[in-house]
């Protein structure tokens, strides 16, 4: 079994580079960008070792030290600090942190230290209380990762609200921003996990073959039926049916579905007996459903019928502080898949990731870094690699752009645009408020 380890630190790049170094070491590693998540991930699983920062936008390391020690005696801490806070460190080491590293960060010292760690773990030979085996299912494999920013918060907020209840979920978001995966996520995340999850492209059904797919069919109801056929309700029974893209659904359909949403039963063309099913559904759009309602086109009784939940997905040119972890993510991803070791990327790379409009989502920058990555000659993403016409668009409205000889100007144009309020600022600049608290020291600038 590999060994397991949490890496925490809000430097959401590096926080993410660190961990990618320890998997191509072979090790089990995630990542928490605060002491929330941190929290959340120990209390659902055993870490071999914790690696954090000591200064955390909500708490700091030694909390994170004070926690792990209560619930698991075997789990090594090691620190990472900056000069100042040398002092901290030890004082941590006494409380029972095995090490600490300074920043920046040598890749080589801080392997070292993880596999000296593991030895100490090993010759204490503790077996761990709520150490989970590796067959069992883990946090960290749902099939999205999560953001930082504040649209991030409230929507994750919202999905794990609303999973354990058997509630139905209408996720509302344009095309690209990942709503299949909030919907497999909320499945995971319910009591039915353990039961069958069907997706249905409600697009790529045509009206006329709409009753066999989703209720079955029998051997010589129509020609073509050569076979009894299981339609997608009953396949689905006792766990959750997926509605992708459910205001492409004819409206003659649409009275179908909710006759059996509503009795929850169905029948199968060309039978006559019914079949009794319990199905959580869950659907999404990219349409506006109570516009559609309005004009007719969209039933209202089954509008509402889905909609007892909604959750809405921002557009990723929305979710300025969370577009690095996404393109670090997906960089480790294409690197898996076409066998490459890319990085990362170049400033300017960056910069425009952070100011472009992304109008396909998520799934325009995975198709794009993907290419990147196989277009690569060296070790970091350029300019060069992208699509003409990604660099020749407008930058956003929002985003304030920078480059070290302007930057002192641009913290000042983001305070007046934000009024003076640090918080709005940082999030203009795209950077977290610990780095524009830094910045306005460095510049003296102040408030």
């Amino acid at each position: 079994m590999s060994t397991r380890v949490l890496v925490v630190d809000d430097d959401t790049t590096f926080c993410i580079m660190l961990k990618t170094f320890l998997q191509k070491k072979g090790f089990d590693a995630i990542n928490a960008f605060n002491m929330q998540e941190a929290e959340e991930a120990i209390q659902q699983q055993f870490f071999d070792v914790i690696i954090t920062d000591i200064r955390l936008p909500d708490s700091d390391g030694l909390q994170i030290l004070k926690l792990i020690k209560e619930k698991s005696l075997a789990t090594q801490v090691i620190l990472m600090t900056g000069y100042t806070d040398i002092k901290t460190a030890v004082n941590a080491m006494k409380q029972g942190a095995f090490d600490y590293v300074g920043k920046p960060i040598n890749p080589d010292e801080i392997l070292h230290t993880v596999n000296q760690a593991i030895k100490k773990q090993a010759i204490k030979n503790i077996n761990p209380p709520g150490h989970r085996s590796q067959e069992e299912p883990k946090a960290e494999n749902l099939p999205f990762i999560k953001g930082t920013g504040i649209d991030s918060a409230r929507l994750h907020e919202h999905i794990k609200l609303v999973a354990p209840t058997g509630m139905s979920v209408l996720i509302i978001g344009d095309s690209g921003t990942g709503k299949e995966y909030i919907a497999h996520s909320i499945h995971i995340q319910s009591k039915r996990a353990a039961k069958p999850y069907i997706p249905v492209d409600c697009g790529a059904i045509p009206k006329e073959l709409a009753s066999s797919e989703f209720f079955g069919h029998v051997k010589g109801s129509f020609t073509g039926a050569v076979t009894d056929k299981t339609g997608h309700f009953e396949a689905a029974n006792g766990g959750t049916i997926f509605l992708d893209e459910v205001g492409n659904l004819p409206y003659e359909v649409q009275v179908q579905l909710l006759r059996a949403l509503q009795e929850r039963k169905i029948k199968p063309v060309g039978s006559s007996q019914e079949i009794q099913v319990d199905i959580r559904v869950i659907a999404a759009t990219n349409e506006d459903l109570a516009e559609a309602v309005k004009k007719g086109e969209f039933r209202e009784d089954l509008y509402h019928r889905l909609n007892e939940f909604c959750v809405k997905v921002p557009r990723l040119a929305e979710r300025k502080q969370d577009i690095m972890i996404f393109a670090n993510h997906f960089l480790a991803m294409a690197n898996n898949e076409l066998e490459k070791e890319v990085e990362g990327f170049e400033q300017d790379v960056i910069r425009l990731f952070k100011t472009y409009e992304w109008p396909g989502n998520l799934r325009e920058m995975k198709n794009i870094i993907k290419r990147s990555v196989l277009l690569a000659k060296s070790s970091i993403i350029s300019l060069d690699l992208l699509p003409a016409e990604m660099i020749e668009a407008p930058a956003g409205n929002n985003a304030i752009s920078y480059t070290k000889d302007n930057e002192e100007q641009a913290i000042k144009s983001a305070l007046e645009k934000a009024n003076y309020n640090k918080s709005k600022a940082a999030k203009l600049l795209d950077i977290d408020r610990k780095t524009l608290y830094n910045k306005l020291k460095l510049y003296n600038i102040e408030l």
